[in-house]
């Protein structure tokens, strides 16, 4: 009897030494977060690869950091979405001093993404390239570049682009002046999942090409999109038309611009992501409606804002001086962004005009 109890004693003891690590290793992975003194530069200019095919979802560029080389540039790609979610891109937000960046998420409505118009159905609020109907994801073929032959799940709905600037930070000096939506702001409270390992195999690989490095590219890189996530090479690789916007080199060294931030009692480390918010989701049932909605699930707007041109750039100080028009959609002078937006509202049925929407 003795034993048994003691043998129970320990097996309860094993498990709470379990739960205790695993709950410590989860608090300091969305205890960390990235801050720098200089902002990114502005999105470039690209075209989008055409689908892969059914159940693919879009997921645009931005640029990442490193504190040894501070910005580099990780391509927009195509990745196979979880059934009935959207993805709400990550961005930088200015704010105390420095710039912080919020990490994407998958959920069933796209959040708040710092009104940055990423192109290719995000305009800067919601997001207008396809919506879940069921266990089926239908593509706009209005701002998205699918070809009938591989998809025939799609429809064409005009988009009309207010945000034509290509700024990749919220608030600060020269940023995108947007808050969240009430929309918005509930997304931020359902259930979300972390990027996918493909999203974060993706962004490793970027940061191993010198080429992606803005130091080395000056917002214009070599290697803007691929055909899908993690293939680099020649017949997935998509590069940029023109830089988002002039180039300045920042005043300080990465070292020097890094934060060293802590939040939790975690210190902020290289490529470190806030993965706040994220909480288990359970897929829909296949006869049931999914989670996703069929605008795509945000908040709303009826208008796409393309990536176009712009002349952001990255600063030298805390604050940005980014001004430059964004990638979306048209870009007024400069070559467009894979997004067939133009910079003003007009309708788009093109499906490929819209790869020029642009980063």
């Amino acid at each position: 009897m003795t034993r048994k109890r003691n043998r129970g004693a320990i097996r309860w003891l094993l498990l709470a030494i379990v739960i205790l690590t695993f709950s410590a290793a989860s608090f300091s992975q969305i205890a960390v977060g990235i801050s720098v003194r200089i902002g990114p530069p502005p999105l470039p200019v690209y075209a989008q690869p055409i689908c892969p095919g059914p159940g693919y979802f879009w997921t645009p560029g931005y640029w990442a950091w490193n504190d040894d080389e501070g910005y580099y540039w990780v391509p927009g790609t195509w990745v196979v979405a979880p059934v009935g979610l959207l993805w709400t891109p990550g961005y930088w937000g200015w704010g105390g001093g420095f710039y912080a960046w919020h990490a994407g998420y998958w959920g069933p409505h796209v959040g708040f993404y710092g009104g940055i118009n990423y192109g290719f159905g995000y305009t800067g609020a919601g997001f207008f390239g396809g919506e879940w109907r069921g266990r089926e994801f239908f593509y706009n073929r209005s701002v998205t570049n699918v070809s009938v032959t591989n998809v025939t799940r799609v429809y064409n709905r005009t988009v009309v682009v207010n945000n034509t600037r290509t700024v990749s930070y919220n608030g600060g000096a020269g940023g995108v002046e947007a808050r969240p939506t009430h929309q918005e702001e509930m997304a931020a409270h359902e259930q979300h999942v972390a990027p996918l390992a493909a999203q974060s195999q993706h962004e490793r690989v970027a940061s191993q090409n010198r080429q992606n490095f803005a130091s080395q590219n000056h917002g214009r890189p070599a290697i803007a999109a691929t055909a899908r996530a993690g293939d680099f090479s020649s017949r997935s690789a998509v590069p940029a038309r023109a830089a988002g916007g002039d180039y300045h080199a920042p005043a300080m060294s990465p070292r020097e611009a890094r934060v060293s931030s802590t939040r939790g009692g975690a210190t902020a480390g290289n490529g470190a992501r806030s993965n706040e918010g994220f909480r288990p989701f359970t897929p829909p049932a296949k006869n049931g409606g999914s989670a996703g909605h069929s605008t795509g699930g945000n908040a709303g707007r009826s208008s796409e804002t393309h990536p176009q041109n712009g002349s952001n750039m990255s600063h030298s100080t805390p604050q940005p001086t980014e001004s430059a028009p964004r990638q979306n959609a048209s870009r007024p002078s400069a070559p467009r962004p894979n997004a067939p937006r133009p910079s003003a509202p007009r309708n788009q049925s093109a499906p490929k005009d819209e790869h020029r929407k642009g980063r």
